[in-house]
C-alpha cells in the first residue's frame, strides 16, 4: 500500500472516530471553519490524535476518554477539557470517572490543575444539564 493510501485510511478511519466521539455538530463546525492556514494542522490531528490513537484498539473509547481528559487538565488545556467533557456522551466515561482522573491531576499535576479543570468540568456539566446535589455515589 502506498503511503498516500495509508494516509486516506488514517484520515477516513480518524474522521470516523473524532465523529463517533466529538459528534458530527462539532466536527461539522471545525471542517466549516477551516481555511487554507490551517487545513494541514486539521488533517494532522485526524490522521494522527483520531486516525491512530483514537482508534487503536487496547483501550476503550471510555479509557481514552478519562486518559485524556487527566493529560488535557494536567496540562491546564480549559476549552480542550471542556470539549473532552461534552465528549462523555459519546465514550461512556461517568461523572465519577472524570473526578477520579482530577483527583490523581492533583496528586501527579497540582492541585492548582485539579482546581481549574473542577471548575471547567463542572460548568461545563451544567451547561450539558447535569447537575451535582446529591452525594457522589448518587450518580
Amino acid at each position: 500500500m502506498t503511503d498516500s493510501r495509508k494516509c486516506d485510511k488514517r484520515f477516513a478511519a480518524g474522521m470516523a472516530v473524532r465523529r463517533a466521539v466529538l459528534g458530527d455538530e462539532h466536527v461539522d463546525r471545525a471542517e466549516a471553519a477551516k481555511t487554507g492556514f490551517d487545513e494541514p494542522f486539521q488533517t494532522l490531528i485526524t490522521e494522527g490524535a483520531w486516525g491512530s490513537v483514537w482508534a487503536g484498539d487496547h483501550f476503550t473509547r471510555r479509557e481514552r476518554s478519562i486518559v485524556t481528559l487527566a493529560l488535557l487538565a494536567a496540562l491546564g488545556h480549559e476549552e480542550e477539557v471542556a470539549m473532552h467533557v461534552r465528549a462523555t456522551k459519546n465514550t461512556g466515561a461517568t461523572p465519577d470517572d472524570v473526578r477520579e482522573a482530577l483527583m490523581h491531576v492533583a496528586i501527579y499535576a497540582g492541585v492548582p490543575a485539579a482546581n481549574r479543570a473542577f471548575k471547567r468540568v463542572k460548568q461545563t456539566y451544567l451547561e450539558m444539564g447535569i447537575t451535582f446535589t446529591e452525594s457522589p455515589e448518587d450518580f
